[in-house]
C-alpha cells in the first residue's frame, strides 16, 4: 500500500475539477393575452370617463327636473291666488279685505293672506327694477289662499262668491300654468333619457372598436391558442376582465367628476339665493341640491358602464372567434 498522502478533493486542490451543480430552469411568468397598459387602454378609459360624466350629468338634470315637478304639483294643491285689478276710484284695501273674507268662508281654506305693498314691489323688482311706486303703475294686488290638501274647497263656488263680493276680482287655482310646467318637465325627462341612451350606445360602439383593435394586435396569439384547444370562453374572459376594469375606472372617474360639479352648482346656488334672480331660480328648480335618488343614479351609471363594457367585449370576442372557425372551415371564404 502506498504511503502517499491523499489530497482532498475540493477548492484547495486546483488540479481537480468540481462539476457545477445542476439548477432547475427558471420559468418566466406567462405574458397576458391582452396588454395590461398602453396608450390605447388609457384612451379608452378617458373616453369611458367622458361618456360616464355626460351620463351622470343627464341623470342629475333629470332628477332635478322631476324634483321640481313634484314640488310644483305639491304647491298647486296647497295654494290659490285671488287677483284684484286696480281701477279709478276703487278702494284697494277694502277690496282686498272683502276678497279675503269671502275666501275664508269656505271649508277647506286654511288661511288667506294679503300680499303687502313691500312684498309686491319685491316680486316685481327682477323685471321692473327698484324704486317702484304702486301708485304710478296699474299693478294687480294679490291674496294668497292656503288650501287643505286632503279636503280642498269647491273652486267654482269660491270663484263665484269672490266675484260677487268684489266684481273686478278673479280666482286663479294655478292648474293651467302648472300643468304646462309639468308637461315641460316630462318632455325634458324624455329628452334626458333619450340622451342617456345615445351616450350609452356610443359607449358600446367605442368598446366594440377598442376590442377589435386589441384583438387585431394579438391576432396570432389568439389564433394559436384557439387552434391548440383553448376554449372560446377562456379567451373571452381575458379580454372581458381587462375591459371590465377599464370600464369601472372610467365610470368612477366620470361619476366622481359629475358629483363634484353637482356640489359646485349647489354651492354657487346657495351663495346667489339671496338675489332676486336666485329667488326666482329657486322657485323653479329648488335649491339645486342633488338628492339620494340622483346619487343612486350616478352609482347605477357606473355599474351599468362596467357591465356594458364587459358584456360588449365578451360578445365581440366570441363573434370574432366564430369568424375564425368559419374561415378555417371554409378556406375559400373572403372577408
Amino acid at each position: 500500500m502506498s504511503d502517499r498522502p491523499r489530497t482532498p478533493i475540493g477548492k484547495n486542490n486546483p488540479s481537480v475539477s468540481v462539476l457545477p451543480k445542476t439548477t432547475e430552469p427558471q420559468l418566466r411568468p406567462m405574458a397576458p393575452i391582452v396588454p395590461r397598459s398602453g396608450v390605447a387602454t388609457q384612451a379608452l378609459i378617458l373616453v369611458i370617463a367622458i361618456m360616464s360624466f355626460l351620463s351622470c350629468l343627464t341623470v342629475g338634470a333629470v332628477s332635478l327636473v322631476n324634483k321640481s315637478a313634484t314640488t310644483w304639483q305639491s304647491q298647486i294643491s296647497r295654494e290659490a291666488t285671488i287677483q284684484i285689478r286696480p281701477g279709478d276710484g276703487r278702494d284697494m284695501s277694502a277690496a282686498l279685505d272683502a276678497a279675503r273674507a269671502a275666501a275664508l268662508r269656505f271649508e277647506g281654506v286654511r288661511d288667506a293672506r294679503i300680499i303687502g305693498n313691500e312684498e309686491t314691489i319685491a316680486l316685481l323688482e327682477p323685471w321692473l327694477g327698484s324704486g317702484l311706486g304702486l301708485e304710478e303703475l296699474p299693478v294687480p294686488r294679490l291674496v294668497v289662499v292656503t288650501i287643505d290638501e286632503t279636503a280642498p274647497p269647491d273652486f267654482e263656488a269660491m270663484r263665484g262668491a269672490i266675484r260677487e263680493a268684489v266684481p273686478y276680482a278673479s280666482l286663479d287655482d294655478h292648474r293651467a300654468w302648472v300643468d304646462r310646467l309639468v308637461g315641460m318637465a316630462r318632455t325634458m325627462t324624455f329628452i334626458g333619457v333619450s340622451i342617456l341612451g345615445l351616450v350609452l350606445a356610443a359607449l358600446v360602439l367605442t368598446v366594440v372598436f377598442a376590442t377589435r383593435g386589441a384583438m387585431a394586435g394579438n391576432q396570432h396569439v389568439i389564433e394559436v391558442l384557439h387552434f391548440i384547444g383553448a376554449k372560446a370562453g377562456f379567451v373571452a374572459r381575458q379580454f372581458q376582465m381587462r375591459f371590465l376594469l377599464s370600464g369601472i375606472w372610467g365610470g368612477m372617474i366620470g361619476g366622481g367628476t359629475a358629483i363634484i360639479v353637482f356640489f359646485l352648482v349647489n354651492w354657487w346656488a346657495a351663495r346667489n339665493i339671496i338675489t332676486p334672480e336666485g329667488e326666482q331660480a329657486s322657485a323653479l328648480f329648488g335649491d339645486f341640491a342633488i338628492g339620494a335618488a340622483a346619487y343612486g343614479g350616478v352609482v347605477a351609471v357606473i355599474v351599468l358602464v362596467g357591465l356594458l363594457t364587459a358584456l360588449t367585449t365578451r360578445l365581440t370576442v366570441l363573434q370574432a372567434l366564430r369568424d375564425i372557425d368559419d374561415r378555417r372551415a371554409d378556406p375559400g371564404r373572403l372577408d
